[in-house]
């Protein structure tokens, strides 16, 4: 139904980009967007314009020292967050808080329970910190997302689905010793790529050990091995009964990207979507949030990102 499915897109999200030259200098939410077009998906979805975070809402994760430091190289727009990978840019405080504010505003219309699903192909950013970037990642949305849910809305178990190349180090570790955030992550093996983490082993500490999947493949897998880890993500979902669902789909995991080497095709992006949408009708009231995550082939994140949009309006 047209109505239960919010898709997100707007010029503050596609600032959210960084100087030429840099892999994630692409416009990507054009890329998406004019294939979305093309098959007629505008058209099945209720479309919604961006909001920017604001500071109050930005600390719900991460600290004030770091989010006044992002303001501040936002002006300047010199130097690097992190050790190489994020640079500063003018204008990306603002363009950074538009990826958070408008997650937080998906989230406001799927408790209020006017909408199940929402979706937000410039957004899960995975890798940032409470106090730093990361991994061309300003703000968390997703720990942001978490948190609110818990201290907003008073929503306890949450499952954290990802399927992007790189491992969601930023959430896992944030939420490593949660036994309330069900975390599962199928990626490129750390061995052979950022961030170097997520190996099997890595199942949570404490009281949350067992409530964490990682299931890392190795650089040439296909579809075929995909399938055959996502069972082993359900099962995860099943044992740990959720009460609301976080995605992130990542298309850097298709074939071809220039920054990975795994060999998926946009069918194990759609095989993921479609059995979440149904998890998340038996067993969440149908809350299911998407973020699109990475992917630096403009082809591929099209192909990938609007695979997983026709899973959802279904």
């Amino acid at each position: 139904m047209t109505a239960d499915v919010l898709l997100y897109v707007g010029e503050p999200l596609a600032r959210y980009r960084f100087p030429p030259g840099h892999p994630f200098s692409i416009n990507r939410q054009r890329a998406f967007w004019d294939e979305a077009q093309r098959q007629n998906l505008d058209k099945r979805v209720q479309v919604l314009a961006p909001r920017i975070a604001t500071r109050d809402e930005l600390r719900r994760f991460h600290s004030g020292e770091y989010i006044e430091s992002v303001a501040n190289r936002s002006v300047s727009g010199e130097g690097y967050l992190d050790y190489g990978d994020t640079p500063a840019f003018t204008g990306m405080f603002e363009a950074a808080s538009a990826v958070t504010g408008t997650a937080l505003d998906a989230l406001d219309r799927v408790m209020s329970g006017t909408h199940r699903r929402s979706f937000q192909p410039v957004g899960g950013l995975h890798h940032a910190r409470a106090d730093s970037a990361a991994g061309f990642c300003v703000f968390n949305d997703l720990a942001v997302v978490i948190r609110s849910l818990r201290d907003i809305h008073h929503v306890r178990r949450v499952a954290y689905v990802d399927i992007d190349v790189h491992h969601g180090d930023g959430v896992f570790y944030a939420f490593e010793r949660d036994p309330e955030l069900i975390f599962a992550d199928i990626h490129e093996d750390g061995r052979y790529i950022y961030p170097g983490t997520g190996h099997a082993h890595e199942i949570g500490a404490g009281k949350a050990a067992g409530t964490k999947l990682n299931v890392p493949l190795m650089p040439g897998a296909s579809d075929r091995e995909f399938f055959a880890a996502w069972e082993q993500v359900m099962d995860h979902l099943r044992r740990h009964r959720p009460e609301f669902l976080l995605f992130q789909c990542g298309a850097d995991s298709l074939r071809g990207d220039p920054l990975a080497d795994l060999q998926l095709t946009p069918a194990a992006h759609a095989h993921a979507a479609r059995a979440l949408c149904r998890f998340a009708d038996e067993s969440c009231c149908g809350r299911l949030m998407v973020f699109g995550g990475g992917g630096y082939d403009l082809r591929n994140l099209a192909a990938g990102w609007c695979a997983v949009l026709r899973e959802m309006v279904l």
